[in-house]
């Protein structure tokens, strides 16, 4: 028996009490996993929209400013929205080429809400590249981007140029016959 509790002695003094060695791992994988976390944190903290965003998530904007044939241009989430009070011949010319070859088919009606056409909300960037289209410009009554020449017809739809689909509809809604609440 004196042979046994040596052996148990000598095999401890060669490789350590074994519930201390597993603690001390434990306990270092568990300081190397915190202080990678720690670390990462910030870089994936900053990649959460910055407060002057989120603070712009929506807007209202008032659309007695507009006057018949005019375009505003609003900024919401940093990019460029076009609010457009579109004149009856803009309504009738888009309504009229709903059935016109097109890159991204869509009717007229598709394109505004709540049975307003004379109201159009897009977002202001060409989907080719990320220009601002100018308006007055195209072929077709619609706007331009100057920078490869894609061309949009009075309801924001691609009639032309390397830009894939029509300009963008942000989430919008009227909150009463003169205002709108983007975002």
């Amino acid at each position: 028996m004196a042979n046994t509790v040596l052996d148990t002695t000598a095999h401890e003094a060669e490789h350590g009490d074994p519930s201390r060695r597993d603690f001390i791992h434990i306990a270092a994988v568990g300081a190397a996993v915190g202080a990678v976390g720690a670390l990462a944190w910030p870089l994936v903290d900053q990649m959460n929209p910055s407060g002057d965003v989120l603070a712009l998530a929506s807007i209202e904007f008032d659309l007695s400013k507009v006057q018949l044939g005019q375009q505003v241009v609003v900024k919401w989430q940093g990019k460029p929205v076009f609010v457009r009070y579109r004149t009856p011949k803009e309504i009738a010319e888009a309504v009229k080429d709903d059935t016109a070859p097109m890159k991204d088919p869509a009717p007229d009606a598709s394109r505004h809400k709540d049975g307003k056409p004379q109201w159009l909300i897009l977002v202001g960037v060409c989907t080719h590249l990320g220009c601002v289209p100018n308006f007055g410009s195209g072929d077709y009554g619609g706007w331009l981007c100057p920078c490869h020449g894609s061309v949009y017809d009075t309801a924001g739809r691609i009639r032309k140029g390397p830009a894939p689909r029509n300009l963008d509809l942000p989430a919008y809604s009227f909150l009463s016959d003169t205002k709108v609440k983007i975002g």
